[in-house]
């Protein structure tokens, strides 16, 4: 398991200006994990929502993520907190929230995250998080908050409490589920595009992260402002496959 105390966190590039890219993996395989970090990736963003992961593959892919020295982050099932509290302990850099439509939501993600007195996370040392007991309690705590937190937008309600939501401290950033966002429009909402535009200019001061389907789409998006780019694997191999098919 690599060190991360003398590699900086995702957090911590942020912090320094960095922009980061990476890609969303959906379908279980260390092998293309290990892929993305051989390729130059930053991260790696492990869907446990939609994605077929379980935890016992999360754990593969951590493991197989670090011995490459690739941070990994993950994204879990809405309100699944002992699932969460068990990928914390994991010792994943980041997570991704869906669904959080209000600043309440905002704020039950950080308890489930941060150690007491920020949140109510289970304290435990003796995690792979905590490299099984080896740390000392103030570099785990410290390694604990260092975790990246972003929240994602969902629905034309959440868009209407972006600034509410990212303005709660310790929410890092926003990625905005468009597909969610669509299909959750009534009638009378503004257009997917404007509730886009909205977004983003009302969670100017958090680091906004993108999904993106190709490389074009991630250099328009780092170009627009998004400070992380996550590819969506997924669509980018059905469109190598389809350009395969001869």
């Amino acid at each position: 398991m690599s060190s991360r105390g003398h590699v900086p966190t995702l957090r911590a590039r942020l912090a320094a200006g960095d922009d980061l890219v990476g890609a969303l993996v959906r379908m279980p395989s260390e092998e293309i994990v290990e892929m993305l970090a051989v390729a130059g990736h930053d991260f790696v963003l492990v869907d446990c929502e939609h994605g077929s992961a379980d935890l016992g593959a999360l754990r593969h892919h951590v493991t197989a993520a670090e011995s490459f020295g690739l941070p990994v982050m993950v994204r879990y099932g809405a309100g699944d907190t002992p699932f969460l509290l068990r990928a914390l302990d994991l010792g994943v850099q980041g997570v991704v929230a869906p669904h959080v439509d209000s600043a309440d939501d905002a704020e039950r993600l950080l308890r489930a995250v941060r150690y007491p007195p920020r949140g109510d996370r289970g304290y435990a040392t003796y995690s792979r998080a905590g490299r099984y007991g080896a740390l000392g309690v103030e570099e785990h705590l410290r390694r604990a908050e260092d975790v990246l937190v972003v929240a994602m937008i969902e629905s034309p309600a959440a868009v209407r409490a972006a600034a509410e939501i990212t303005g709660v401290p310790g929410i890092d950033g926003y990625l905005i589920g468009t597909s969610d966002l669509g299909a959750s429009r009534a009638g009378d909402d503004p257009s997917l595009s404007e509730l886009v535009a909205t977004t983003h200019a009302s969670a100017a001061d958090v680091v906004r992260c993108d999904l993106a389907g190709s490389a074009e789409a991630a250099r328009a998006a780092l170009a627009d402002g998004a400070r992380v780019v996550v590819h969506n694997l997924t669509l980018s191999m059905m469109a190598l496959l389809r350009e395969l098919r001869v």
